[in-house]
């Protein structure tokens, strides 16, 4: 139990620490590779060290003529770790700070400074945790013929331990206590098994694998074939390590590249090595053709699994069709899923996890000293490891794509099958050479390549089966191809970029990262200018700016555009996706050939942090927060750091959407911006798109005479143009929620924070379902007050009541971006003051052209709204009605609320005092708690 509790904190540590440097070094990938390497790094030199310290240990008891105390000595171990995790995170606070005053490099120079960093972090706690399998092997092994089941027994258990980590520390444990709190009660727990440790040494008689009938220990260096064995031990650990690596990047471009799939693949790597340890440890015999037999195999079994690989988002489609979009399926649909890669992966990783119980076996009758034995093999396994999470995991996808770097490790496991065939079995090296190991490469590199098409297609936002689903991979691909014009896979980001729909204007050219679409030049082309023209109008100036994200390159193009831009610094993490930056060019303003664009290729928040100066305008465009790593992006120290980094008339802009978000996620998200800014208002680019607006000074970003003029500017008005929106009271209309007005909500709960990462957790649920957010209601009288009061459309007409003119453009936005119950609101105002305008007919017959829209422009579904204008009762006539049409009723006055135009309240009134029965009073009361009382005086407009 023991064993598997141990095992049970090591890879929650794991885990936790890659969301810790994930903040330290600012990427998702560079934090698993180096969280990889280091504490595979520190269990290989703990292997070494605790093994040759457990051989001193005994030579000197016997000496001493006394038992060699070893439980005692783990127990000192086991606590040092749980101290040190009581420790790390003021230790991590201090290294973060380091980190910042620390000069800047470049690229690998850069990763190199960061792995040293990350070090001094963990690689103290990992050298301790090297002690669990030389000193309880050592331990618990009654003679030298049961070493090797003991072993097996010991490393399967620990893997055991190891695999319920991965899966809670990631789906539960992260999101419930946070990091901090994490790392506290792991450390309670070593700290405990600690304690019993030091119980079992005082109250047990420990007899040492049977010292008197041990044979005399031999050196490893002068055992036959000691040196062939390290090296497979190694190449083992490179390669299996590098496929893992490769897995969890194609089990993001096959699942979503979630937290949950991380964890997920991890869960099901440990799981199928803990069951190839503990069927080495049930074998009744072990001869030499085993070990060779479960090496070739494993080479086989991997080559199966190379085939496989390029249909593995249309098998995890099939997967996800299985599963209602539902919270209840959620961890269903998560455990179906570990299910099948554990069906795909088990043999293969499994005969991989046999390699060391089985090498063990081999050299334990003839090396002599157990614990020796055990920790020169684990530390040379595992400093393979360490290369396959360093090149594998990073340095070569700078230079090779995925598939090449899977190849590379295939060679890897074949050049160990050879070499173990040439010791073990009665063949001679060049026959061994020439008959299998030349023709397996050959058979390696004749492989095809993985299709991009369908490795990249981005099924996992495909949730429902379509005609094509269960008629097997290719009648399902045979349909969806798009031409890829380019693909990459770099060491953070798969980039692939598609040829699609076309307009006058520019190229369909779409950027996907991941399998995940994240921009294109045609339909996404509003929401990456307009994130970076809202803030420009509102700003002071228009001096300095800082991009997050390169994507498209349309945000760093608009502000290349604006005469007085000076500079402008983008900060983008993935060489893969600058490498097909030029491809957009000819239709994003072609900011890679303007001196004003400066790219850094480094991860936002430390670009940000380091970054020399202030910006007026800072414009975030991260990937949807579910994808792991982004969510950091939303955090209060992120937010605060880019606050710090704003002019006093600067603005913030970053891009959210509502699709595939709930309203528990977007709430997160406001509550984080409120924590930090004053002032925050909210715009739409698109029907779901938002821009979250944090302003520095109020006063400057309502001034709408300076507005005004600055969109008089030919520049600026250019840039709105290509967007098509030609003056100034389209602009805002494109404002929902003015300043001021969140700060009137009761947005009550926690924020996302750097320590307490909520957000990826709750997203990823949110994208499983599917739904779309609603944003927060604004129906309380205060709300509205405030609404009123700072609304720029209102401003525009200078608080009177809005001309038919404007409430026509006002329409005509939300309906031209498909945001169809703000446009019938607008047209009901417009219908409730002007009932027979000729342009109020002329204009809603042309918008009711648009099919997206048409429904909630119905002539009785408009009449229901003008209703909500009415407060008088004699004009609207009320039957008593049921509840049910009572709350219906009410679901349409909030659904199509605007705080621009906003219902009478009294109306509302009204339709529940038609509902005077009995059931009627709590469903009332309810409602009341939420925006307030009913019958309240109206709202008085500003200068009215």
């Amino acid at each position: 139990a023991l064993t598997v509790l141990t095992g049970f904190t090591g890879l929650v540590y794991e885990v936790t620490w890659q969301k810790y440097l994930a903040t330290l070094l600012g990427s998702h990938s560079e934090a698993t590779a180096a969280v990889l390497a280091l504490f595979l790094g520190g269990l290989s030199l703990g292997y070494a060290l605790f093994g040759r310290a457990t051989a001193w240990l005994l030579i000197r008891a016997r000496e001493r003529g006394k038992p060699p105390r070893l439980l005692a000595f783990y127990a000192a171990i086991e606590g040092a770790i749980g101290v040190y995790a009581l420790l790390f995170p003021t230790l991590y606070g201090g290294v973060q700070e380091l980190s910042l005053v620390l000069p800047v490099f470049e690229s690998g120079t850069g990763f190199f400074f960061d792995v040293l960093l990350s070090a001094v972090l963990i690689a103290p706690p990992s050298i301790l945790m090297g002690g669990t399998i030389p000193i309880l092997t050592l331990v618990l092994s009654e003679s030298l013929d049961t070493a090797t089941r003991v072993h097996a027994w010991v490393y399967g258990f620990n893997t055991v331990g190891a695999f319920a980590g991965a899966l809670l520390g990631g789906f539960f444990l992260i999101p419930a206590l946070g990091l901090d709190k994490v790392s506290y009660s792991m450390g309670c727990i070593n700290i405990c098994a600690a304690l019993v440790f030091l119980i079992l040494d005082r109250t047990t008689v420990q007899t040492v694998s049977g010292a008197e009938d041990e044979p005399e220990a031999v050196p490893g260096a002068r055992v036959p074939g000691y040196f062939v064995l390290i090296a497979v031990a190694a190449l083992s650990g490179f390669a299996m390590m590098t496929i893992q690596t490769v897995l969890n990047r194609i089990g993001g471009l096959a699942f979503g590249a979630s937290i949950f799939t991380f964890a997920m693949v991890v869960a099901v790597f440990v799981f199928s090595i803990a069951v190839g340890s503990l069927v080495v440890s049930f074998l009744p015999r072990i001869s030499s053709r085993t070990i060779v037999a479960t090496q070739w195999s494993l080479v086989l079994f991997v080559v199966l699994l190379y085939g496989l690989i390029p249909n593995a988002p249309y098998y995890a489609h099939v997967a996800r069709s299985l599963f209602q979009p539902t919270d209840a399926a959620f961890y269903s649909y998560q455990f179906f899923s570990f299910l099948g890669l554990l069906a795909v992966l088990i043999i293969p990783i499994g005969l991989s996890g046999a390699l060391l119980p089985l090498l063990f076996h081999h050299l334990r009758q003839t090396v002599g000293d157990l614990g020796t034995t055990a920790g020169s093999l684990y530390s040379w396994n595992t400093a393979g490891s360490l290369l396959g999470a360093l090149l594998g995991g990073y340095a070569l996808l700078f230079f090779f794509d995925l598939h090449v770097v899977f190849r590379i490790a295939l060679g890897a496991l074949v050049l160990c099958a050879g070499l173990l065939t040439v010791l073990l079995l009665p063949i001679s090296r060049f026959a061994a050479l020439v008959l299998v190991v030349i023709p397996a490469c050959a058979g390696i590199w004749s492989l095809p390549e993985w299709d991009p098409e369908r490795l990249d297609s981005g099924l996992f936002r495909t949730r429902q089966a379509t005609a094509l689903s269960y008629s097997g991979a290719d009648a399902f691909f045979g349909n969806r191809m798009r031409r890829i014009i380019f693909h990459r896979d770099g060491p953070s980001t798969t980039a692939t970029v598609r040829e699609g729909r076309k307009n006058d204007e520019r190229p369909g050219f779409s950027l996907s990262t991941n399998g995940k679409p994240d921009g294109s030049l045609v339909g996404d082309y509003p929401t990456m200018a307009l994130a970076a023209l809202f803030p420009a109008l509102l700003a002071e100036e228009t001096r300095r700016s800082f991009v997050i994200g390169y994507g498209t390159g349309v945000t760093a193009g608009e502000l290349a555009a604006l005469g007085e831009m000076q500079e402008v610094h983008v900060a983008e993490i993935s060489q893969a996706v600058m490498d097909a930056a030029p491809y957009f060019e000819v239709g994003n303003q072609a900011p890679l050939a303007s001196p004003k664009v400066i790219i850094h290729r480094s991860d936002a928040y430390r670009s940000l942090l380091r970054a020399e100066g202030l910006y007026d305008i800072i414009v975030s465009e991260p990937s949807n927060p579910w994808v792991s790593g982004v969510e950091m992006l939303f955090s209060r120290e992120f937010l605060g750091a880019a606050k710090d980094k704003l002019t006093p008339g600067g603005v913030y802009a970053q891009w959210f959407h509502l699709y595939e978000v709930d309203n528990e996620a977007l709430e997160l998200v406001l509550r984080t911006y409120l924590s930090v800014f004053d002032q925050v208002s909210l715009w739409f680019t698109m029907q779901a798109d938002l821009v979250i607006m944090g302003i520095q000074d109020s006063d400057r970003a309502l001034d709408v005479e300076a507005m005004r003029t600055r969109f008089q500017r030919p520049d600026l008005q250019a840039g709105f143009e290509r967007v098509g929106i030609d003056n100034l009271a389209a602009v805002f209309a494109h404002e929902i929620i003015p300043l001021g007005v969140l700060n009137a909500l009761d947005l009550e709960g926690p924020v996302q924070t750097l320590r307490h990462p909520r957000l990826s957790h709750l997203a990823a649920k949110a994208f499983f379902r599917g739904k779309q957010a609603t944003l927060p209601e604004v129906v309380r009288p205060e709300s509205v007050r405030v609404g009123l009061k700072n609304s720029l459309l209102r401003k525009l007409v200078e608080g009177k009541p809005l001309p038919p003119v404007v409430l026509g453009v006002a329409a005509t936005e939300n309906c031209r971006f498909d945001r169809g119950n703000t446009c019938a609101t607008f047209i009901a105002k417009w219908m409730h003051e002007h009932p027979f305008s000729g342009q109020l007919a002329r204009v809603l017959s042309k918008l009711r052209k648009n099919p997206r829209v048409a429904s909630e422009l119905r002539g009785d579904f408009i009449e229901s709204l003008v209703v909500f204008y009415n407060a008088e009762q004699k004009r609207m006539r009320l039957e008593p009605a049921p509840l049910a049409k009572t709350l219906n009723k009410t679901r349409r006055y909030l659904k199509n609320f605007n705080l621009v135009v906003p219902f009478e309240r009294r109306a509302l009134d009204r339709i529940w005092r038609a509902c005077d029965t009995p059931p009627c009073e709590e469903p009332r009361l309810n409602l009341e708690a939420r925006i307030g009382p009913l019958d309240l005086s109206p709202p008085r407009l500003p200068n009215s």
